[in-house]
């Protein structure tokens, strides 16, 4: 196998033949105008599928993020995050930049907030405190993990936002793996959230896009923020006609990543890779290369020299996501490759006492 194996990111998917044909017969008009009928049934699909009342079709996760808290903030008010949030971390200061708002970050392993540290996050009135106006999920939770959330675990957050009158945002980017993971439907999983948004290009190949959903008025504030931060599309049904595959077609597949991820996972475990069992997972395998004395970026330059791409998430751990352009043939030419080439390499280049503490330090460039 020649080609490169791209493991760093499900955004690295190509659109299926498909979907290129669906974009090149696409019915297409003026979206601004709400004349483009593929956009329209584009939204009404997602709507649907989500249980809100209405969507929003925008360019990226990204956008669907930053717009949701601009609805729900004034300059000056505060939100709050998981510390190891996308919202936070990767939208290079959009809270802030755009809406004005600043974050509250909240640390948590789990993707469920620790139910007294949130009631304390949430500001009373007072002259000198800025409001707390918006609490945010995520769900799969953490990038470098791809942590699944049960709907049950988040009970109490609910319960603190009714009492207080908050509203709850869920950045979903990944939210189809965590209903498959969990046995539910995005529907079920997202139902007490006030707004969700999900991305069309990670992990259901789509080339880009993103749906946000809410209550109709949530929505029309939504199209005329997307359209002051330049968001507004004309001829979008190029880009919706992938969408409607990505959220019928390229929804049902996703059981063969999960299925190829855990593969690598047993595959790495049984070569005496340690890898991430910290929770629900999904299609993202985290592995650890520290206890047998090996450095991340050491291991991830060796398998980028045998064709594997991963991402380097810190001194110690990698990151490797299974997507459609990745199947069996690919998790067993991995597994074949780390244990006889990229292995045999670094056992001879261990690092001295190797699996001391190390540096947890992000990679700037990582793709989300």
């Amino acid at each position: 196998m020649d080609r490169i194996i791209d493991l760093r990111s499900d955004t690295v998917t190509k659109p299926t033949a498909e979907m290129r044909e669906a974009m090149k017969n696409a019915v297409v008009g003026d979206d601004i105008l709400r004349d483009d009928p593929t956009v329209i049934e584009l939204e009404e699909l997602a709507a649907g599928i989500f249980g809100k009342e209405a969507a929003l079709l925008t360019i990226s996760g990204t956008m669907s993020n930053e717009i949701a808290v601009m609805v729900y903030t004034k300059p000056g008010d505060e939100i709050v995050v998981f510390a190891d949030s996308h919202l936070y971390n990767l939208e290079t200061g959009g809270i802030s930049a755009l809406s004005g708002a600043q974050p509250r970050p909240l640390h948590s392993d789990t993707g469920v907030y620790d139910t007294e540290e949130l009631g304390r996050a949430i500001m009373p009135p007072g002259v000198q405190r800025a409001r707390t106006r918006l609490i945010c999920l995520e769900n799969t939770f953490h990038l470098d993990r791809g942590l699944a959330v049960e709907k049950s675990r988040y009970a109490d957050t609910a319960d603190i936002a009714r009492r207080h009158g908050l509203p709850v945002f869920m950045d979903g980017a990944r939210i189809f793996n965590a209903a498959l993971a969990t046995n539910t439907t995005v529907g079920d999983l997202t139902g007490f959230c006030d707004a969700v948004d999900v991305c069309l290009c990670k992990g259901l190949a789509a080339p880009l896009g993103s749906m946000l959903m809410g209550s109709r008025d949530f929505i029309d504030e939504a199209r005329r923020i997307r359209q002051r931060i330049g968001g507004g599309m004309r001829q979008a049904g190029v880009i919706a006609a992938p969408g409607i595959l990505a959220l019928t077609k390229m929804v049902e597949r996703l059981p063969e990543d999960h299925e190829n991820a855990e593969t690598m996972r047993r595959g790495l475990e049984a070569k005496g890779v340690a890898v991430d069992r910290g929770g629900v997972l999904t299609n993202i395998v985290n592995l650890d290369v520290s206890p047998a004395g090996w450095k991340a970026p050491l291991f991830a330059e060796k398998l980028l020299a045998y064709g594997i791409r991963a991402k380097v998430c810190t001194d110690r751990t990698l990151r490797m996501v299974l997507h459609n352009d990745i199947g069996a043939r690919e998790v067993s030419v991995v597994l074949d490759r780390v244990g006889v080439r990229a292995g045999a390499f670094l056992s001879r280049h261990k690092t001295p006492g190797g699996g001391g503490r190390a540096s947890t330090r992000r990679m700037i460039h990582s793709p989300s």
